[in-house]
């Protein structure tokens, strides 16, 4: 298994935001060190939904995620 450079995961990046809205609110996207390589860490505002079957990987990118919750300004 290969591992994902930081540039195959800056340009997963870009795209992420846009998979990952259709699924939940998206509260950011990160670059993350993952298995030896780069990754993606995307963060909701809320769990996904039950039936909600993400994709594992974007471009070969490993893809985590974490409910942080809502993102507001001190």
């Amino acid at each position: 298994m290969s591992h994902a450079t930081i540039d195959q995961a800056r340009a997963a990046k870009a795209g992420a935001a846009v998979i990952f809205s259709k699924l939940a609110r998206v509260a950011g996207v990160g670059i993350v060190r993952c298995d030896g390589g780069y990754g993606l860490k995307i963060n909701i505002a809320e769990p996904l939904p039950s039936n909600a079957a993400p994709p594992a990987t974007i471009d070969g990118v490993p893809v985590r995620f974490e409910v942080v919750g809502e993102i507001r300004k001190r």
